[in-house]
């Protein structure tokens, strides 16, 4: 089947009045309107994504329900589709969307719910949610793992935490320049080898992890 009889297919199945005019009017929306006539079979993976899109707004729907929408689409189209999804919430649509990507998270919605085995353990806007851990932490990177074992045994007093594979310690502080200063001078007095140093701002990914841990942790 094509895009354009896809299209049909939903609306005739809704009962719509003029549905060719409203296929026309979401093949140009979508930007499908050239491909509109093809085989759906060779449509891209972004141009899947947005007839998707399109079919489910047959009939003009109030509420939608999105499911990983971007999953698997090149940077590029995933924008395009982070266009659209805004645009209809700012038309008034109420959209519920799945994702497994943060970032997606935090450029589109007003309200998130984090989820873990099912159940929700945390929800609100991005920023209150990054208020769980309002502090942030500084990110240390070594190229030897003797010099960020040392390291992790110098700042004992510091909740840290060794990514192997980064080879790199993350260590949560209050965000003050004392305890800034504090860990390079204990890293210093100890001969620390340190390949390089940075403040980070929790992100998402930052505040699920430590929801995800602590549940975790609270099981055993």
């Amino acid at each position: 089947m094509t895009g354009r009889e896809n299209l049909r297919m939903i609306g005739k199945l809704r009962h719509l009045s003029d549905v060719n005019h409203k296929v026309d009017e979401l093949l140009k929306q979508f930007d499908l309107l050239d491909a509109a006539d093809r085989p759906v079979s060779t449509y891209s993976g972004g141009m899947r994504r947005r007839l998707d899109l399109a079919m489910s707004l047959i009939g003009t729907p109030a509420i939608i329900f999105l499911d990983e929408p971007t999953t698997g689409l090149d940077p590029q189209s995933r924008i395009a589709m982070w266009k659209k999804i805004r645009a209809l919430a700012l038309a008034g649509t109420t959209v519920f969307l799945t994702t497994q990507y943060l970032e997606e998270a935090e450029q589109l919605v007003d309200q998130i719910a984090i989820l873990h085995k099912g159940k929700i353990i945390v929800q609100g806007t991005a920023a209150e949610l990054k208020k769980l851990l309002p502090h942030g932490y500084i990110e240390l990177r070594f190229h030897q793992e003797n010099a960020a074992q040392t390291a992790l045994k110098v700042l004992n007093t510091y909740q840290a935490n060794f990514n192997e594979e980064a080879m790199a310690i993350t260590v949560t502080t209050d965000g003050s320049a004392r305890q800034m200063a504090d860990v390079l001078n204990r890293l210093e007095d100890a001969n620390v080898p340190v390949a390089e140093f940075s403040q980070k701002l929790p992100t998402l990914e930052d505040v699920f992890l430590a929801l995800v841990d602590n549940k975790q942790k609270e099981a055993k």
